[in-house]
């Protein structure tokens, strides 16, 4: 499929990646370079450079109406490109997109065309700068409590840890949830060893950058923010010593047949 839509108005939902342009696809850029118009959170837009679209930003808790602008420009004939940090369809503005389309009764939002563009996580791009944690088997759970009550979160965490996934949490705490992710910590605890390694990569990609590597019984939920993506291991994750001197997580590919 080429890198860019069809002719006339259509609407893109795209990533920039968690860091810098280095980590923008090709694909993406061909896209945002065709665009009339980029919609999105005021901090995505930013980071992509000015090529004379118009720019129609917003408070990042406003995914159901920046959605539906997009498709009320997109169905008057622009060519829209949805702007999400990361990849657009983990936790971000892919789904905003279609539960939008799905919800609405707009006639002339059903002949948009829309496409996704895949992405670099941040999930990817701090597994990466810390080893290979997702070695193997892994599940991924956002800890806010905004679109989902607290109780299915940690009954997700809880099954996950017994089910002895490696554990990737994204927005684990905020001012207005602080205690959450040491609760979500004690789940997974009550299945892992102390000695479980967990990585914490903070705005990974960018100039503030921070990647620290603990484990279970030293970590402290105080050092994460909401740019912060946690990874705890399953119970085969080992650290060990690169060339450079600094450790490395991986979780070995091949699991223990006695399990």
């Amino acid at each position: 499929m080429s890198a860019v839509v069809g002719e006339g108005g259509w609407l893109a939902v795209v990533g920039t990646g968690p860091g810098d342009s280095a980590w923008m696809t090709p694909e993406t850029s061909a896209v945002i370079a065709a665009a009339t118009d980029l919609v999105g959170y005021e901090r995505y837009v930013e980071r992509v450079a000015d090529s004379g679209q118009r720019r129609h930003v917003s408070d990042n808790r406003e995914e159901t109406a920046r959605a539906a602008h997009a498709l009320d420009l997109a169905a008057s004939g622009a060519r829209v490109a949805v702007i999400s940090g990361g990849d657009p369809g983990i936790f971000a503005m892919a789904a905003a997109v279609w539960e939008t389309l799905e919800r609405a009764d707009h006639e002339r939002w059903a002949a948009v065309e829309i496409r996704v563009t895949p992405a670099v996580s941040a999930i990817q791009a701090v597994a990466a700068r810390a080893g290979a944690p997702l070695g193997n088997d892994f599940c991924v759970i956002s800890l806010s409590d905004n679109l989902k009550p607290w109780a299915v979160i940690e009954r997700r965490v809880r099954l996950a840890a017994e089910a002895d996934f490696a554990l990737a949490f994204y927005n684990p705490i905020s001012r207005a949830r602080p205690w959450q992710l040491g609760a979500a910590i004690e789940a997974v605890a009550a299945h892992r060893a102390p000695a479980t390694p967990v990585v914490l990569g903070t705005a990974v990609g960018r100039a503030d950058e921070a990647l620290t590597i603990t484990d279970l019984a030293r970590f402290d939920p105080a050092a994460a923010d909401m740019r912060t993506l946690v990874i705890v291991g399953a119970s085969t994750t080992r650290v060990i010593a690169a060339a450079d001197g600094r450790p490395r997580v991986y979780t070995p590919r091949l699991y223990p047949a006695d399990y």
